[in-house]
């Protein structure tokens, strides 16, 4: 539909022939039902009882997932308003890691909020503001009731990990998974001057599938999904030296076109036994070194192999950069450029280099380093898809540990933290006049929406919970939340249910952001490509 302006001077065409527009609250209408459709679509996926959503792409790979970034990822999102929601999705799972379903569906609720008020002639713009003005007041009163931890306190952290993989497939190995994520966070966090800094790069995460979930383990070194290059190399090596080059042992060839002429027989068996002779140079030069273990980012020759092997020299090659940079975190070894430049000084350390056999492959345990500032989590399951949910399970809990490492202090889980400040929220409004005061009220009740959800996810009913859960708030029970286990109303501090407080800030900023950007749409105008009429950049 091209829009015309009446003007005195008869009708102007200001948009081409083939730009569509929607205005007023048409507009937000369309928005809002948009936005709404991406909450509900991940809303059953919250909470210890979620399901999940089986996914199937264009070539008919199958995602099986509960983990709201993916699902959002993968279902290729069209509308535009419905992107934003994807949009927060994403940088929640960036910033935090977790809280990403809860975030969508907080943002889904506060724009259903919206909408009643719209019908009843509230401006768009006095909801924005009133948004904006609550979603302020929540986050310091999030911050007025947050418990303070101590940033290696593993106590905690094990709790904070359980909780995050309590909603997820593997609820059931939380325990020992809680355990060993906790290890893992641990031995790569730095602190400097009190303050602590974890860079999850530093965690290695590799999966196989075979065995069972409760097969994953954490290994104090890193695990390189190569084979030792040679059957005549010792496949286990205890007190390892490691070296680690980057470059070739092979004979280089020249970078322009050369040739040589060869008149006599003996001649070709010298360039051969030059050849032969730099390579046992290359080898003799590692071997004093004092280096029982090569690790190669580049090629190995066969020669160079073989007098390895007689050096019994374990020699593994073209590792990736980001594995050799890890290696060089786990060992304390330095990678060297060059043969030549080797020396003792360079080499890591650790107590067993070994290769073991993994399903059908056979993979290098670089394991017990003294002090690694690297280390290696392998994941297990009973099939890839398993693995691959085990993988986004495990990211979700790293990220939560790291979150409370950075800014030490949690609240409880299970929607007490959402109950208690709809409830702080809904007596701060009583003090506050006109239409603003209906926003803000509505701000409250859509906060009130992530226990609603887990409680109806649970099976349990939701006016009757939401009735009893506002009753125990009155009362000052403010860690009161959903146990969705055991379907009913619990103190969470006491069932360990805690979540980092960063998360929590992160939802209410980002879900507030875009709804209020959403609100303040009240013109979409499509235009489409070419004078043809097609798609944009279409031929």
């Amino acid at each position: 539909m091209a829009s015309i302006q009446q003007t005195p001077n008869g009708p102007v065409l200001v948009l081409k022939e083939s730009a569509l527009q929607q205005k007023g609250k048409d507009a937000q209408k369309n928005n809002i039902a948009a936005t709404k459709l991406v909450s509900d679509l991940v809303k059953t996926s919250l909470g210890p009882r979620g399901l999940d959503k089986m996914l199937v792409d264009s070539i008919g790979d199958v995602t099986i997932t509960n983990d709201g970034a993916t699902i959002l990822k993968e279902i290729d999102v069209q509308h535009p308003a419905a992107k934003m929601m994807v949009e927060i999705s994403k940088t929640i799972d960036n910033e935090v890691g977790d809280g990403t379903t809860t975030s969508v569906v907080f943002a889904g609720s506060l724009l259903d909020k919206a909408e009643n008020l719209l019908s009843k002639d509230v401006h768009s713009s006095v909801i924005v503001d009133a948004y904006q003005e609550a979603a302020e007041k929540t986050l310091n009163l999030l911050t007025e009731i947050a418990k303070p931890v101590e940033p290696d306190a593993k106590e905690a952290l094990f709790k904070i990990a359980k909780t995050s993989m309590e909603s997820k497939l593997i609820s059931e190995d939380s325990k020992e998974l809680s355990k060993l994520v906790v290890d893992a966070v641990l031995k790569i966090s730095n602190p400097k001057n009190d303050i602590y800094k974890v860079d999850l790069d530093n965690i290695k995460v590799e999966k196989k599938a075979g065995g069972s979930i409760s097969d994953t383990m954490l290994v104090k070194g890193i695990v390189l999904d190569k084979e030792i290059v040679h059957s005549g190399m010792p496949a286990k090596i205890q007190d390892a030296k490691i070296a680690l080059i980057n470059a070739a042992l092979e004979v280089e060839k020249t970078e322009m076109s050369a040739e040589i002429r060869i008149t006599d027989p003996t001649q070709m068996t010298m360039f051969l036994e030059e050849e032969n002779r730099m390579l046992k140079n290359m080898v003799d030069k590692i071997h004093d070194s004092g280096a029982n273990v090569l690790i190669c980012q580049k090629g190995i020759d066969d020669i160079a192999q073989h007098y390895l092997s007689k050096h019994g020299i374990m020699a593994i090659r073209r590792v990736k950069e980001s594995d050799m940079v890890k290696l060089t975190k786990a060992t304390g070894g330095r990678i060297t450029t060059s043969v030549d430049e080797l020396t003792e000084n360079d080499l890591g350390h650790a107590d067993l280099v070994q290769q073991k056999k993994v399903e059908a492959d056979k993979w290098v345990f670089v394991e017990g380093c003294k002090h690694p500032q690297s280390v290696t989590l392998l994941l297990r399951g009973g099939s890839q898809r398993i693995v691959d949910e085990v993988d986004r399970s495990i990211h979700d809990a790293l990220m939560v540990v790291k979150d409370v490492i950075e800014k030490p202090s949690i609240v409880a889980g299970g929607g007490a933290t959402e109950a208690y400040l709809a409830s702080s929220l809904r007596k701060w409004a009583d003090n506050k006049e006109g239409r603003g005061q209906l926003a803000i009220i509505n701000y409250a009740e859509a906060l009130e929406s992530i226990p609603l959800t887990i409680s109806e996810n649970a099976g349990m009913d939701p006016i009757d919970t939401l009735v009893a859960l506002r009753a125990k708030q009155n009362q000052g029970r403010k860690w009161a939340g959903i146990n969705a286990k055991d379907n009913k109303i619990a103190e969470m501090y006491s069932l360990d249910i805690v979540e980092p407080v960063s998360v929590k800030e992160q939802i209410i900023k980002s879900a507030t952001e875009a709804a209020c950007m959403i609100l303040r749409i009240d013109d979409v105008i499509s235009i489409s490509g070419g004078s043809q009429g097609g798609k944009p950049g279409s031929p």
